[in-house]
């Protein structure tokens, strides 16, 4: 589920979506949960629904300088921004705070990111030691050594390393090698022929130039070296799979051992590489794309010592950027930023260091975060919410006329071991060997990136910890993850515009119910439903339901196919299938739970709209946002979620309750003809 905000919710979660909305509907200034100025009059819902439900909004809400997004996510973000700035501040001024203690380790870490003039006055001596190291390369282990000390501490050229579930043995951890190392924010950049991806090749190749110069390189040297570095990561690129293919997860499980590896990929000294890394006796691991391991092999083999240092000096350079002093910040923005993303200006030094924090140090502000604002019981209060869209998945799925009673009692199965995880970690991370210090900015994100390495590789090999979270609680985003079986809901994601409590029924299921049923619905999307109930990969259906399956799954990509959001580019139906199959399923289940509540029942009227109105008005308000042409441009390239207008356009015209609820007629583009009519979940 891709929703990218953060706030904070006090709410008293387990009677939101239960209670009647009569006694509210009578207050003329509560809020309703659904703001009428949204409204564009002017645009007609049988043609473009969400047009007409946040259209005003979208007039009215111009995209800020510093964003190349805006959206409900976003304005809720900038309040939850407030809330964990001052945690940070508070932890920096609290001279009383125990050493070791997460408030030190906090306030020390926010203290010195904000000391600019010293991070200024330093310059590029934080990262001198590691350039000289790269400028003396002489030797293939020299090479690897460099390799080793970069995946440890500052990024991961070439590919990416550490443990993960066995897809196959979901109760054990395993070593994992992925593809990885580019800049670019697809493998079609490098290589498509369009001037859209050749000047995004140019201005990428001169941001290069301009980090080596900011080291001291002349120009001449800058632009070699950047078109040496240029050379190799279009290897890379040429050898990655495609976004679409990684989809499959059949495609990204190659179980071997070191020796198979080594036959594979023989140029690159593996059993020295995880001896270095801290990882002994290694029997077997994923190596999630061997075509691109084979052509490592072939890279390390032809390619001379020296061209490796302008790459590695890049990797160094472009993972260190955001540390180091403002011309490094500013150079960095002025190409991912600005160009690729469409932004005016930077985020004040206090959110870019937050953003850091929350990557490096996470579950401790977590920890400080959740006592303000999600008291324990309210975890209790969300689970009862989300065992009600679970119920209503269950009767969906008994209600399905395409799938065999076989195949049925196989997802029932699935969805009786799901997995629910609200508001924050059972079991915190223990923060207790990080040592952070009021030193030096770029020292502290080495520590970190360091701890947080160890603490990743260490569990190769070991039983999967139940108790993890692969998000801290204070994002606001939902995800399933298919290899554990389990929805997880940090306490970020339970408040308005999702939870609201002096909203009705209506509003509540359409916005947070539907993204409730949304996560259960992956669990059984394209991806999903090939796990299965304790999230091994494993064909659990049967041929004729997995035809059956791929037909029905086939039009909501033919669907999607058709959108086109901006200039030619049209969104990507098999990329982002499985977020279409989850937004549509998500709806449905919502519904199916929504229509036994009393509100449903009454269907009294508020604010001129009946209950099954504001139902799907609440999931358009969700989705109200301002993109930048750069930025979607890049998300239907890279980003397995449509464009916001699709999210809700796409399902509803799938919708016969939509449809009523509207008087949507045949023939209309919010309702999708027989023949074209998506029905999964």
């Amino acid at each position: 589920m891709y929703i990218h905000s953060k706030i904070l919710l006090i709410f008293l979660l387990g009677t939101i979506l239960l209670a009647s909305s009569c006694s509210r509907q009578k207050e003329q200034n509560e809020d309703n949960g659904f703001p009428l100025s949204n409204i564009d009059s002017s645009a007609n819902p049988s043609q473009d629904f969400y047009q007409y439900a946040v259209g005003n909004w979208i007039k009215n809400n111009p995209i800020p300088k510093a964003y190349s997004r805006w959206g409900s996510f976003e304005v809720l973000a900038e309040k939850n921004y407030e809330v964990l700035h001052k945690i940070l501040q508070d932890a920096a001024n609290n001279k009383d705070a125990k050493k070791g203690s997460i408030q030190q380790k906090i306030g020390d870490y926010y203290f010195v990111g904000m000391d600019t003039s010293k991070i200024d006055a330093e310059g590029i001596k934080p990262i001198e030691p590691e350039l000289k190291k790269i400028a003396s390369i002489k030797t293939k282990d020299d090479l690897l050594n460099e390799i080793v000390y970069q995946h440890i501490h500052l990024g991961a050229p070439l590919f990416n390393f550490g443990s993960g579930i066995d897809a196959k043995n979901s109760k054990k951890e395993i070593a994992q090698l992925h593809q990885g190392g580019l800049g670019l924010p697809d493998k079609d950049y490098y290589l498509n022929k369009d001037n859209y991806s050749k000047e995004m090749r140019e201005k990428y190749i001169e941001h290069i130039a301009n980090m080596f110069k900011l080291i001291g390189e002349n120009d001449a040297a800058a632009k070699r070296d950047a078109e040496t570095f240029m050379k190799i990561e279009t290897q890379l690129a040429e050898a990655s799979m495609s976004k679409v293919e990684m989809r499959n997860p059949n495609k990204t499980y190659h179980k071997m051992d070191i020796a198979k590896l080594e036959q594979i990929s023989p140029a690159f000294e593996w059993n020295n590489y995880f001896n270095a890394v801290g990882v002994f006796n290694l029997d077997s691991m994923n190596v999630a794309q061997p075509e691109f391991f084979k052509e490592i092999s072939k890279i390390v083999n032809e390619t001379p010592i020296n061209n490796w240092k302008p790459y590695l000096t890049w990797n160094l350079l472009h993972s260190s950027s955001k540390y180091l002093d403002t011309n490094f910040v500013n150079e960095s923005f002025n190409f991912y930023g600005k160009f690729l993303y469409g932004a005016r200006v930077l985020q004040p030094r206090w959110k870019r260091i937050l953003f850091n924090a929350d990557g490096s140090i996470g579950e401790a502000i977590g920890q400080l975060y959740v006592k303000k604002v999600f008291p324990p019981e309210a975890k209790e209060r969300a689970l009862k919410i989300v065992k009600s869209l679970l119920e209503a998945m269950r009767e969906r799925i008994n209600n399905l006329d395409w799938m065999s009673p076989e195949t049925k009692k196989q997802a029932l199965h699935k969805l009786d071991l799901f997995t629910v995880k609200i508001g924050y970690p059972d079991k915190w991370i223990d923060y207790k060997p990080l040592n952070i210090e009021r030193d030096s900015y770029f020292a502290n994100a080495i520590r970190c990136a360091e701890f947080n390495f160890n603490r990743d590789i260490n569990k190769i090999g070991k039983p999967v910890d139940p108790t993890e979270w692969e998000m801290t609680p204070q994002t606001v985003n939902a995800y399933y993850e298919p290899v554990r079986n389990e929805i997880v809901f940090p306490a970020a994601i339970l408040q308005p515009p999702f939870f609201n409590q002096n909203a009705d029924d209506a509003i509540n299921y359409g916005a947070m119910g539907a993204v409730i049923g949304h996560e259960v619905t992956h669990g059984f999307d394209d991806e999903g439903r090939q796990y299965d109930a304790v999230g091994n990969i494993k064909d659990w259906w049967t041929k004729d339901d997995e035809t059956k399956f791929n037909e029905h799954a086939q039009k909501i990509i033919d669907q999607f196919d058709s959108f086109n959001p901006v200039d030619t580019m049209h969104v990507n139906g098999k990329l982002t299938e499985g977020e279409n199959i989850a937004d549509l399923g998500g709806l449905n289940v919502a519904f199916t739970a929504f229509k036994k509540t009393d509100e449903y029942k009454n269907q009294e009227k508020i604010d001129g709209f009946t209950p099954n109105q504001r139902f799907f008005l609440a999931w358009a308000q969700v989705w109200e946002s301002t993109t930048s042409d750069q930025t979607t441009k890049l998300l239907i390239k890279t980003d397995p979620h449509s464009p916001d207008k699709y999210r809700v356009n796409g399902p509803f015209s799938n919708m016969p309750e939509f449809w009523q609820a509207f008087n949507i007629k045949e023939g209309n583009p919010m309702r999708a003809p027989e023949n074209k009519l998506v029905k999964i979940w």
